[in-house]
């Protein structure tokens, strides 16, 4: 035991290539069996194991009332912090487990996913790392995942990658409920839409979601105890970002995007994680990136407790899974429903909100709560709802979102609504000879 324990705590600041990583997540699971479950979604172009490090009381499942986070890193296979500090994020959790109060409470009240590489490939074939560019930005289809996923605003063309999938159906598979995917390249935290048209104010340069002041709250929650991103200062005289933080699409339109895909289609809150100006720094210098981002990864993850969580059930007592349940005035393009153990998570501000949840068939039934902040007691405000008209014969009913774009009925976003540089040099150039 002593030996598996020294294995798993023998975690050096360096880069861990695919055997290394393996080796360190196996060294990890077999010290802390009962706390942590390694299972591989599936595999990358070239075979490599796509693994995932579960952590809490209960890993191996999800249990009612324990709500779903999850860190995904290295979606860019040549921006690497993220890769690193998320090794050290797991000997942190695991190391303090028992020992430390907030980490112990924080797992025994939370199921958090670790994966620290979606493009192991990529990562593999970057061979003389650089700060700006490498082909190993995508997978050795030369696909950019983060181009991948399907859309909410237009028809995406791009082929789905084997290691894009392979999330899809993590996603699809678990009640994921607070997300972030950590990259490189800037400082700053990302916030959905990544892409939009004018319904969701792209005229005015802003995509803004139903949930914009959670995303706001969420993006500033890392951003504040980041040890220099709320200081917004960007990167070499790059744009900056006040507060640290900018909507995706304020930044620059993505079509494709996996954080926007995790909101509209898997229920699931998702920031994009700017770590470091450099893609792939130094490995001398990742004991700094892992201090500077330490507090920020764990306070990030508490506000899974966010909000109101609860379950959804038959005159009997059954739960109904697939029943729409939404805050008053935040309707979702592609509604969220309840999972098979008929339970509902929604991410909300303190404050006070009408929930209205609908059984199909059935009359709406609405309740006022009102929330305050409970992240700091690792739990969400608890409002089940009971149908007492409702019997388990609703229990076989199958809804569904489409994975096509849900504004498609909609003006486009398009280069007409946020002018590229190139359209307006033709525009000066059109003028010219006009004149």
């Amino acid at each position: 035991i002593i030996c598996l324990v020294s294995a798993a705590a023998a975690l050096d600041f360096k880069y861990h290539h695919t055997e290394e990583l393996e080796k360190y997540l196996r060294g990890v699971h077999a010290a802390y069996p009962s706390l942590t479950h390694l299972h591989s979604i599936g595999r990358s172009v070239e075979g490599r194991d796509l693994w995932v490090l579960v952590l809490g009381r209960f890993p191996t499942h999800h249990k009612i009332g324990i709500p779903e986070f999850k860190y995904v890193a290295n979606m860019h296979g040549d921006e690497t912090v993220g890769r690193e500090i998320l090794l050290h994020l797991i000997d942190l959790l695991v190391t303090s487990y028992g020992r430390d109060p907030v980490i112990t409470r924080l797992l025994n009240n939370t199921r958090v996913h670790i994966m620290p590489t979606m493009n192991p490939d990529g990562f593999e074939a970057t061979k003389v790392p650089d700060c700006y560019y490498t082909r190993g930005r995508y997978n050795k289809n030369g696909e950019d995942l983060n181009r991948n996923f399907p859309d909410a605003f237009e028809n995406n063309s791009a082929n789905i990658q084997p290691e894009t999938q392979a999330v899809m159906d993590w996603i699809k598979n678990e009640t994921f409920v607070l997300s972030a995917n950590l990259h490189g390249g800037a400082l700053v935290a990302s916030y959905t839409f990544d892409n939009g048209n004018p319904v969701t104010g792209s005229l005015n340069g802003y995509s803004k979601s139903p949930d914009d002041d959670v995303f706001i709250h969420l993006a500033k929650t890392y951003s504040s105890n980041h040890a220099s991103m709320y200081k917004g200062t960007g990167c070499e005289n790059r744009q900056t970002f006040p507060g640290g933080i900018t909507n995706g699409y304020s930044w620059y339109q993505l079509e494709g995007g996996m954080q926007d895909y995790n909101y509209v289609w898997g229920q699931c809150f998702e920031i994009t994680l700017e770590l470091s100006c450099c893609k792939y720094p130094p490995a001398d210098q990742l004991e700094k990136f892992w201090r500077d981002n330490k507090v920020a990864l764990v306070e990030y993850i508490k506000q899974v407790h966010l909000g109101v969580k609860g379950q959804v059930t038959d005159k009997n007592g059954n739960p109904i899974p697939n029943a729409i349940v939404e805050a008053k005035g935040r309707p979702h393009v592609c509604p969220y429903r309840t999972n098979e153990q008929g339970e509902y998570f929604l991410l909300l501000l303190p404050g006070t909100y009408v929930i209205n949840v609908t059984v199909p068939g059935f009359k709406s039934m609405l309740k006022t709560v009102e929330i305050s902040d409970n992240t700091g007691n690792f739990s969400a405000l608890k409002q089940d709802f009971s149908f007492p008209e409702v019997s388990d014969k609703i229990r076989s009913r199958v809804a569904s979102c489409p994975e096509i774009p849900l504004y498609q009925e909609l003006t486009r976003a398009s280069a007409a609504a946020k002018p590229t540089v190139h359209i307006l040099v033709l525009m000066a150039v059109m003028l010219v000879i006009f004149k």
